[in-house]
């Protein structure tokens, strides 16, 4: 355990715009902290982090390109993980085995295995791990969660989420190239299969299965799946899924689809997943909604919640927004105002840091809500086919394409 008064040691690996945004906010959430490394293998990226973070500390973290450096600094006490998608399991067992303590961002995995091996790993090595989904440290969230085991809902009949994100590109593909000086395309590729460098990979990876969990569905809708499950109760998997969708509004050569309808059998009651990149009308709670006690516009708001009950029906916002119930005519039943709880949420991984208590967002529950997400996608890919699950067992029944395409290979001195 790190005394009260000891700083915690942060090293930040992949240093993108959001894990620059994370490792500063990280620094400044709360008292005795400090970061001493950054990590990315492409030399061209993290000069930000480096200047603001020597401004706000007063010294110069230590820029590296390989993780096993950090890991091995027995001073670093905790690793915050916001690399593309496909190196987040690997990097998080190995930050655990080096006895890390670790943030790692959604969608925390790709595939079963890889979220066994990541619970496995933080529990066997005592680590202390916060998920990046942080509608977990949202006080409404927990109001809205009590709201609803008080049955004053009455009986949940559905749960509808959206993300509906404003908007696509045409997507094209660009040719292969030698890859850009300062950049180790052998480490970025990791435990994904060996190919020549292609910016549209390199810049665009949520537009490919091998790296991501489909773009807009592991990048928001895991959010909203996330916050569903948190106020439902943290129910087990499904006991079915089934996904449709497709490249509605451009039919381009980009592996994931930009439109998904995806039902989850929950047993009681059906939730509903609308993922999308089309609705320029919609957009997500604003800046001003966030951090006020302003409810946002439900009707046109890109990633609400709605959760109908025989008494009433819920609209959660996910962005801040706390949430409001309406019953019969259109009459306001309760509501609770929030903030968007990113602060709140790096602030309870450096206190667990010190205390070793449980996160808000443990990986157990990032991991039941990736593969959420990652079944809906397996529904996808096997032809839009249903899933069966067997909640208890947590395992694939009734598709075995589903079950080929969740059996993720690794390289040679990549594997979990």
């Amino acid at each position: 355990m790190i005394a009260a008064n000891d700083k915690v040691v942060l090293a930040l690996i992949g240093v993108g715009g959001r894990g620059t945004q994370l490792i500063l906010s990280m620094l400044q959430c709360t008292f005795g902290v400090e970061v001493k490394y950054v990590c990315d293998v492409d030399e061209s990226r993290g000069g930000n982090a480096v200047q603001e973070l020597s401004r706000l500390q007063g010294y110069k973290p230590v820029k590296v390109a390989d993780m096993r450096t950090v890991l091995d600094d027995k001073d670093v006490d905790a690793v915050v993980i916001a690399t593309p998608e496909h190196w987040h399991a690997l990097a998080m067992v190995r930050a655990c085995r080096a006895g890390k303590d670790v943030y790692v961002e959604k969608n925390v995995c790709l595939s079963f295995e890889e979220g066994r091996k990541m619970i496995g790993a933080a529990t066997e090595n005592s680590c202390v791990v916060q998920c990046g989904t942080q509608n977990r440290s949202a006080g409404y969230a927990y109001a809205a969660k009590e709201y609803l085991s008080s049955g004053k809902l009455g009986k949940i009949v559905a749960v509808k989420t959206y993300c509906m994100l404003p908007g696509t590109r045409k997507w094209v593909l660009k040719p292969d190239t030698p890859a850009p000086t300062g950049l180790d395309w052998n480490q970025w590729l990791g435990p994904a299969e060996q190919v020549p460098y292609n910016v549209s990979r390199h810049k665009a990876w949520s537009d490919w299965w091998a790296y991501s969990g489909g773009g807009a569905m592991s990048g928001d809708a895991s959010h909203v799946v996330d916050l569903a499950r948190l106020v439902l109760g943290d129910p087990q998997l499904p006991h079915n899924v089934f996904c449709a969708g497709g490249r509605v509004i451009f039919d381009d050569e980009r592996d994931i689809p930009d439109n998904q309808t995806v039902v989850f059998d929950m047993g009681d009651y059906p939730l509903t997943l609308e993922s999308s990149q089309y609705g320029d009308y919609l957009e997500k709670t604003p800046q001003e909604v966030r951090f006020s006690d302003r409810f946002p516009e439900w009707r046109t708001n890109s990633t609400r919640i709605e959760i109908y009950g025989t008494e009433g029906l819920m609209y959660l916002g996910r962005h801040g927004g706390g949430w409001q119930v309406f019953g019969k005519d259109w009459e306001l039943l309760a509501e609770k105002t929030g903030f968007f709880p990113d602060e709140a949420h790096h602030k309870n991984f450096i206190e667990c840091i010190r205390s070793r208590k449980t996160t808000n967002a443990p990986i157990r529950e990032g991991v039941m809500s990736a593969n959420m997400v990652n079944l809906a996608n397996l529904s996808y890919r096997s032809g839009k086919k249903l899933i069966g699950i067997d909640p208890v067992t947590e395992t694939i029944t009734g598709n075995e394409e589903a079950v080929r395409l969740d059996k993720r290979t690794y390289r040679d001195g990549y594997q979990l």
